[in-house]
């Protein structure tokens, strides 16, 4: 069996990164991101890259210090807020974006993790969603093709690894980093800890090792916040 550990971020992305490719990352805002991986794509310099992510991190951080060295062309995600470099790069014309339906996108990935080229769904259908998009009738019901996604790279962020490469996501940290890291040729991760093959319960394994070719221990992490909401303290009596 092949090693899997890398010492680094840096290590483990030698020779799979280039200008031009597709990346899919986990995440959902700051949860689940993969922070150490996005930090050595962005130290490599490879330019012209294509995202598919739920979002683009907020500004300086996850995808967002991409935006600032301006190495991304184009993203493909659902919800673009909290990020004021996306919306001004998008509205001069400097980024390319792709506006997907959250479960539509999470499905594209599922669908070229699994080799499906192509699915049909009602989301988005008589809305701006549709637009150039195949429509076909089905008992009667319109449908839109959405067309599976094929990565060239998947970064993604796990709880626990084995050394065979098994991962266990922790809560809702699991959210796109499970789709995100079957669709790609390639999937690179990082976990805050690696156990010995035969430590973690078989059943609750959330994605077998054979999707995962490298992988890093990333810790420690600081839990990021986006925003921090307390109830105002009500003045004693």
């Amino acid at each position: 069996m092949a090693k899997k550990l890398f010492p680094d971020a840096k290590s483990a992305l030698e020779g799979v990164l280039r200008n031009d490719m597709l990346i899919a990352s986990g995440g959902f805002g700051l949860c689940g991101l993969p922070e150490r991986l996005l930090d050595a794509v962005r130290d490599s310099g490879v330019t012209g890259l294509t995202f598919v992510s739920n979002n683009a991190g907020i500004d300086n951080e996850g995808i967002g210090k991409l935006l600032r060295t301006k190495q991304v062309k184009k993203m493909i995600s659902s919800y673009v807020g909290e990020n004021k470099e996306f919306e001004r790069q998008y509205l001069a014309g400097e980024l390319e974006v792709e506006f997907c339906p959250q479960g539509t996108l999470a499905e594209r990935m599922r669908a070229g993790g699994a080799g499906i080229p192509g699915f049909y769904t009602k989301t988005g259908v008589g809305t701006l969603v549709a637009q150039g998009k195949e429509v076909k009738v089905f008992d009667g019901e319109e449908y839109i093709l959405e067309h599976g996604i094929f990565a060239d790279l998947s970064i993604i962020k796990a709880w626990k690894a084995d050394e065979s490469g098994n991962l266990v996501f922790r809560k809702t940290a699991r959210n796109f980093n499970l789709p995100a890291a079957t669709c790609g040729k390639v999937c690179v991760v990082e976990v805050e800890e690696v156990v010995p093959v035969g430590s973690l319960d078989p059943d609750c394994i959330h994605l077998p090792g054979v999707y995962v070719q490298r992988m890093i221990v990333g810790a420690p992490y600081d839990k990021k916040i986006e925003f921090r909401t307390v109830r105002e303290r009500e003045p004693s009596l």
